[in-house]
């Protein structure tokens, strides 16, 4: 499935704006992005529910801009789960099957196994008001595989889930993609749920993809200021900085420049740098390699058991931490934190972009 140039236009307002994007056969392909970014617009081009002011979207080998929604091979789970109050979950199941005048026998194998790989064999006799929320759900994922699509499409499905669910049918909704190969593309705000169910993901922002690549990628080597700042929990402590002499001078204290980047930047260069709050260590003995000391003074701890997050100020900057859980840093006191060089993001502060290096970590 391709976009090829695509923009969709309300008015002279851009939605999306030449979109260009390759889902190759089987993937799991996550569209994520904060509110009004253009992702579940995306998602309707795909569906046919929107038109393209330009451009040519392909299922396979077929351009399908002026082809029907029903006759595009792909199945839709909103998330409204739209099911109908007054049927049953069989008669929810075999609905659209019924509506293609699939054959009785056929449409009755089609919803014993779905029913049976979702575990909804012994609902099948119950209405949407007798089931839960997950249930519900999974009727809702039922009723599009009895379909047989060529591509799934899911409109944040989890978003009327509570907490404990949402991590449920996060893991059921991998396992049923990587059992049935069908090619998915998923739309979220959540970056969570992104960069667990993803094999590869689509940052978006004002209606244009920031970064496309898998999980690990994007969390690694973030492209621009956006990327990084978007994905990761907590999110990415960022300093404006100047450099000089190889260091970074930022309001109250100055960090060395890795050395991979120090050649290509030379003194003067306003930028900014980027430290998530899990590559932040108590001490030099636990950094990996390089590493530079950045003075705390704590405001407020927060344990999460199996963590610790640490907010305070260095300089005039906030800097949150996320520790190892048995450490003792105080409200009002300084404490070090030291911070690995090598994991360190640098971005240009005039064009948002990434300062690329030699070091793996850095690397283009």
């Amino acid at each position: 499935m391709t976009f090829r140039g695509v923009d969709k236009k309300y008015g002279d307002v851009f939605v999306i704006e030449d979109l260009n994007l390759n889902v190759l056969d089987e993937e799991f392909l996550v569209l994520v992005g904060p509110s009004g970014c253009g992702k579940t617009t995306a998602l309707r081009m795909i569906a046919g529910l929107e038109e393209i002011s330009r451009g040519t979207v392909a299922i396979g080998d077929r351009v399908v801009n002026d082809v029907a929604p029903k006759d595009r091979d792909i199945a839709m789970v909103f998330q409204n789960y739209a099911l109908y109050p007054h049927m049953t979950v069989r008669e929810n199941l075999e609905f659209g099957l019924r509506m293609r005048r699939t054959p009785d026998a056929e449409r009755e194998a089609r919803v014993a196994e779905a029913a049976e790989l979702l575990g909804l064999a012994s609902l099948l006799d119950r209405k949407p008001a007798q089931l839960s929320g997950g249930q519900r759900q999974r009727v809702a994922l039922g009723r599009a595989i009895v379909r047989h699509p060529a591509v799934f499409l899911f409109d944040e499905p989890l978003s009327n889930l509570d907490a404990k669910l949402r991590v449920q049918m996060r893991a059921e909704i991998k396992r049923l993609q990587q059992r049935l190969k069908t090619t998915t593309v998923y739309v979220t705000h959540d970056q969570v749920e992104a960069m667990t169910m993803g094999s590869r993901i689509a940052v978006m922002h004002r209606g244009k993809i920031q970064q496309l690549g898998t999980p690990q990628e994007i969390y690694d080597r973030p492209e621009n200021l956006f990327v990084a700042s978007f994905v990761g929990t907590p999110p990415m402590n960022f300093f404006p900085a100047t450099l000089d002499d190889g260091h970074a001078a930022a309001s109250g204290f100055s960090l060395p420049i890795p050395s991979a980047l120090a050649p290509r930047l030379p003194g003067g260069t306003k930028v900014i740098l980027g430290i998530r709050p899990e590559d932040l260590v108590p001490s030099r003995e636990e950094a990996r390699g390089q590493s530079a000391p950045l003075p705390l003074v704590v405001d407020v701890v927060e344990p999460l058991g199996d963590a610790l997050l640490v907010h305070g100020r260095a300089g005039e900057a906030t800097v949150v931490g996320k520790l190892e859980p048995h450490q003792n840093p105080r409200v009002g006191e300084r404490f070090d934190l030291w911070v690995e060089l090598e994991r360190m993001h640098v971005f240009d502060a005039a064009t948002e972009e990434r300062v690329k290096g030699d070091s793996p970590r850095l690397r283009e």
